[in-house]
C-alpha cells in the first residue's frame, strides 16, 4: 500500500488556506517529499505526519517555491532526533543549492547524501522505491518524478515442490534471493510468476505539456500535475512562463490513460477554482482539485 498526501498546493507564494508545494509518499514505513516549499514543516504537522520517517527528498528545480522549505524542514527533522542519513535527489546542482541553503540550518545529527540527475531521464532504486525522474519543459532544468512500488509474481508452489525444495527455503526466493541447496543453484525466476500490476503515481510541476510526461505518467493510478492557470484569457501567459492550464493537465491525464488526476500549483491570482472544474471533466472525467491535505491510500488491484 502507497499513502499519497498532497502537503501544499500554492504556486509562487504561500495562501492563507494553501502552503507551498510539496507531497508526501508513505510505504514500507519509509517517507518519500517531493519538493519543499516555504511551510512544508508546518502543512506536514497539519496532516498529522512526522518528519522523522522521511528518508528520501526530491527536488523538482529550484526555484523558491519548490525548495524554500528546506532548511527549516531538515532542522525539524534534526529535533526529531533522527541520526539515520537521507537522500537528496535534484537536479544538476543539488548539492550545491541545499548546503547554500544549510547556512542557516548548518548543523544536523544525520548526514545528507546527494544524488544528481543530468540526463533526460533516469531510473533510481531506493528504500522500496523505483523513481523514475524525466526532464520537462520549464524556463530553468526541471524534472517530474514517477515513484512507481513493483509487485513481485506470485510464488508457484507445485514449481517448488517439483525442484524438491524444503519449505524453509521458498521464503528467501520469494524475497528475490538466490539459494543454495544440495549442491545446486535456485534462483527466485524458477519459483516466481510473471511480475504482477505494481502502484504508479507521476507527480510534475512547472511544465508546458511535453511528450516525457504522457510517457512517464502512462497507465498511472494517480497524477498529480500542475494547473497553473484556469482562465481562458491565461493560455498566452502560461505558454510565456512555461506553465499548464488545467486543461492541457486534463489532456495530459487522457493521453497518457491515468486512472485519476489531481490538480495542484494554483496561481496565487486565480480564485473560484471549482467553476472551472465542469469544462475540465468534459476533457477528462477523473479531473479532481488538490487541496492541502488531500490523502489517498493505493493498494495493489487484485489479479
Amino acid at each position: 500500500m502507497l499513502d499519497v498526501c498532497l502537503l501544499g498546493t500554492a504556486g509562487m507564494m504561500p495562501l492563507p488556506n494553501r502552503w507551498l508545494t510539496a507531497c508526501l509518499f508513505r510505504y514500507n514505513g519509509q517517507g518519500l517529499l517531493v519538493d519543499c516549499g516555504e511551510g512544508t514543516q508546518v502543512a506536514l504537522r497539519e496532516a498529522g505526519f512526522s518528519p522523522n520517517p522521511i528518508s528520501v527528498i526530491c527536488l523538482t528545480h529550484f526555484h523558491a517555491d519548490h525548495c524554500s522549505g528546506l532548511p527549516g524542514f531538515l532542522l525539524s527533522m534534526g529535533n526529531s532526533d533522527r541520526t539515520e542519513p537521507i537522500t537528496i535527489i535534484g537536479p544538476k546542482g543539488v548539492e550545491a543549492v541545499v548546503r547554500s541553503l544549510r547556512v542557516i540550518a548548518p548543523e544536523l545529527p544525520f548526514e545528507i547524501n546527494f544524488h544528481e540527475i543530468s540526463g533526460a531521464e533516469e531510473d533510481i532504486e531506493i528504500l522500496g522505491y523505483h523513481i523514475h525522474a524525466f526532464r520537462v519543459n520549464h524556463n530553468v532544468i526541471c524534472y517530474g518524478y514517477t515513484i512507481d512500488i513493483p509487485r513481485a509474481g506470485r510464488f508457484d508452489v507445485e514449481a517448488a515442490k517439483s525442484l524438491g525444495l524444503p519449505v524453509n527455503m521458498w521464503n528467501p526466493l520469494q524475497k528475490g534471493k538466490t539459494i543454495d541447496f544440495e549442491g545446486k543453484t535456485y534462483t527466485p525466476d524458477m519459483v516466481m510468476g510473471s511480475a504482477r500490476k505494481g502502484i504508479r503515481v507521476t507527480y510534475c510541476t512547472d511544465t508546458r505539456p511535453t511528450q516525457s510526461l504522457v510517457d512517464s505518467a502512462r497507465d498511472a493510478d494517480l497524477l498529480i500535475c500542475e494547473g497553473m492557470y484556469a482562465e481562458e484569457d491565461k493560455l498566452v501567459k502560461a505558454k510565456q512562463n512555461k506553465h499548464m492550464t488545467f486543461y492541457e493537465a486534463a489532456q495530459v491525464a487522457k493521453d497518457a490513460q491515468v486512472k485519476e488526476l489531481w490538480l495542484t500549483h494554483f496561481s496565487p491570482s486565480m480564485t473560484g477554482h471549482k467553476r472551472y472544474m465542469k469544462k475540465v471533466c468534459e476533457i477528462f472525467p477523473q479531473s479532481y482539485l488538490g487541496e492541502d491535505g488531500k490523502f489517498v491510500e493505493l493498494d495493489f488491484t487484485e489479479d
